[in-house]
């Protein structure tokens, strides 16, 4: 299948995220890895270990007419320029998040892609993820009524992950790390403008990027989102927890553990009695009768169309629009941006500085 496939792609920089990228485009089939280059030597030899040929330089890959694509999976500081030169020579580029480290920075890229009439699409690849896709599912489908309130968030305990994600002119730190991927995420699923962003980076460890952050998101159709990474969560909080105007649910963590709760209608109201809580009794907290909600399983996914890269190739070959446009993009990169303003100085920001 693969010695067969159309589209020639090599991947720069093969690290984690490259070989990986490797293996996908294997079982893909439309596509095949032509070879890679990465300026460390032990990478180039285990490229060659894997099969793919390692070229010498950056300017081999461009001057090899064979190459359709590029495909970059290096840190990302050096993602605008590789990105640039590549258009220059005729490629069409996939890139991996986050796209470039600021708004002006894509912007100069979009700029190439446009020039050179080359296409640009970033492997926003989160938005296939099932536990994502069933949020969505439930957003679309109001499954516990219109949703007014979505916290989306990723815990670990182990730090900032790897050696160049821990500095800042390299483009580290968890926000350009996974905020990318979960902001992605609302953008991608909510069709409404953003008004305001709150946001909050941790420094706890004592590197110079974020080692985590929290950000709150306020949605002109009246929704609010919580998004929150962190690295020193021994205690890990739910993947998403959404509340809406019928009901709650929750997805505990990527095994889709997962449960929603919804108000019962049929039944009869019954006024709460009040329980001990503390030192004191309530009822505001007390919970409802066994008769008053419908505990159910979490939805079926919502379905993407089509895979990223069967996307990507249709995208080239002109029979379809891009799943991971980049206009949205851009938005994230504004969101990001906005965060880090608005972590940095304490400040809420605003619509007019969003777009």
């Amino acid at each position: 299948m693969n010695e067969h496939a159309k589209h020639s792609v090599v991947i720069v920089g093969y690290g984690g995220m490259g070989s990986y990228h490797a293996k996908l485009i294997k079982d893909n089939g439309r596509l095949k890895v032509a070879g890679t280059y990465d300026i460390d030597g032990q990478r180039a030899a285990a490229s060659e270990k894997d099969g793919y040929p390692a070229y010498s330089s950056y300017d081999a890959v461009l001057n090899d007419p064979a190459v359709e694509t590029i495909l970059i999976a290096t840190p990302n500081d050096v993602h605008k320029e590789l990105a640039v030169r590549a258009f220059a020579a005729g490629k069409h580029v996939i890139c991996e998040k986050p796209v470039t480290m600021s708004v002006e920075d894509f912007k100069e890229m979009t700029a190439a892609a446009e020039r050179a009439d080359r296409v640009l699409m970033v492997h926003q690849n989160r938005r296939w993820d099932e536990d994502f896709l069933i949020i969505k599912q439930m957003y679309e489908q109001k499954t516990v009524g219109d949703l007014f309130r979505i916290e989306s968030r990723v815990h670990g305990a182990n730090g900032i992950p790897g050696d160049w994600r821990h500095l800042e002119a390299y483009g580290g730190g968890m926000l350009l790390d996974w905020g990318v991927h979960l902001l992605d995420q609302l953008v991608f699923m909510v069709d409404s403008k953003i008004t305001s962003v709150t946001g909050r980076l941790s420094f706890i460890l004592g590197d110079e990027v974020d080692d985590g952050f929290e950000a709150v998101l306020q949605f002109e159709n009246g929704l609010s989102a919580l998004v929150e990474v962190g690295t020193t969560n021994f205690i890990p909080l739910p993947r998403w927890y959404v509340k809406g105007t019928e009901g709650t649910g929750v997805i505990e963590d990527w095994s889709m553990t997962g449960r929603t709760v919804t108000r019962n209608r049929e039944a009869e109201h019954v006024e709460p009695k009040p329980i001990q809580a503390g030192v004191g009794l309530t009822k505001t907290m007390a919970p409802p009768s066994e008769s008053a909600t419908l505990t159910g399983v979490l939805p079926e996914p919502f379905r993407q169309p089509s895979s990223f890269y069967d996307n990507y190739v249709s995208v080239l070959e002109g029979t379809a629009e891009p799943l991971v446009k980049n206009d949205q993009v851009l938005r994230v990169l504004n969101l990001i941006e906005a965060v880090f303003r608005s972590g940095r100085t304490g400040e809420t920001v605003k619509e007019f500085d969003l777009y």
